[in-house]
């Protein structure tokens, strides 16, 4: 289970979903009991019958920035990752050859001089005014949905929770919860940036040898008092699992810091009890974390089952609930 290629499957590309659903709460719900390996077909409205007395449900409450800028002269593509200080931006630039350290350009309402070039391929861009994502930017929807983000992503790639701002991917488990389904459940919020990692895939055979990206994340004090409360925590999507398996044993307590866990077999959950989330990318960090969860036999055996039955996959296709 250490090699890339165990965690591949075959997905007819009419499965991806490059919009949504009418209603967020429509998505069907592919039940896998990781016990016994037993799949039930139902629908996400039929989450919270899931729920057992003293669960806590938990969100990422980020919300994504417009942080896709297109620039004409010269033509390049920009995602603003993260403000690593005052007008000083960490971004990923296609084409990335034309601009090296000292290469300026025009976009989002100011001038940026590249001053970095990372490790990782990223570019450090020193901006001479603000970043004007309201009048220049789009929302970075996934490249599989082969087109620019519009206006009914504006509405439907947030959660109806969403609130400090700094993904540049949505937690998309969330996008299926509605206010009225989130009055019936006991939850609370947590924040994890969605950074870079999330596009980025991965090149090695050996898994091991893969290198995860830091994300920034802060659970507040409200979010922990209601963690340490729980008899079970049910954790929505994998951005909220990684945060809450970065945590030291005992009590949580609030905090802000950065993760880079990588989750993958044989690791054994130390907080998580159950996760809903959406199907992932083959080959991906992802679908490491839900094998680590649920065994990757079994989370192959589900996903060949959702092929069959003709799920949605993706950002804006159905869900999974592992219990």
């Amino acid at each position: 289970m250490d090699q890339l290629s165990d965690y591949d499957f075959a997905l007819p590309p009419e499965l991806i979903a490059d919009r949504p659903l009418a209603r967020r709460d429509a998505s069907r719900m592919l039940v896998l009991d990781r016990r016994t390996g037993r799949v039930e077909h139902r629908m996400f409205t039929d989450f919270p019958a899931y729920l057992r007395p003293g669960d806590r449900v938990v969100l990422n409450n980020s919300r994504v920035v417009r942080a896709r800028v297109v620039c004409e002269q010269p033509k390049a593509e920009l995602l603003f990752l993260e403000e690593v200080s005052p007008r000083v931006w960490k971004c990923m630039v296609k084409p990335g050859r034309r601009f090296r350290v000292g290469a300026t350009l025009a976009a989002a309402g100011t001038r940026l001089t590249v001053t970095e070039i990372l490790p990782t391929g990223e570019r450090l861009l020193a901006a001479e005014g603000p970043v004007d994502f309201a009048h220049f930017g789009e929302l970075p929807i996934p490249p599989y949905m082969h087109r620019p983000a519009d206006r009914q992503d504006d509405e439907r790639y947030q959660t109806v929770y969403a609130g400090p701002e700094g993904s540049v991917a949505a937690p998309t488990a969330g996008l299926h919860f509605t206010p009225e389904i989130l009055t019936r459940l006991p939850h609370s919020f947590l924040t994890l940036h969605v950074g870079a990692g999330t596009f980025l895939p991965v090149k090695t055979e050996n898994i091991a040898e893969h290198v995860m990206h830091e994300e920034r994340y802060t659970i507040d004090a409200d979010c922990a008092a209601g963690l340490n409360a729980a008899a079970r925590i049910v954790a929505i999507g994998t951005t909220t699992t990684r945060v809450l398996e970065s945590q030291p044993p005992g009590p949580f307590t609030p905090c802000s810091d950065r993760t880079a866990i990588f989750l993958r077999p044989p690791y054994e959950f130390q907080r998580v009890g159950a996760l809903l989330t959406n199907f992932h990318l083959p080959k991906s960090t992802l679908i490491m974390l839900v094998s680590a969860l649920a065994g990757r036999e079994a989370v192959l055996a589900a996903y060949e089952e959702a092929v069959r039955e003709r799920y949605r996959f993706f950002s804006y296709g159905d869900c999974m609930l592992i219990v």
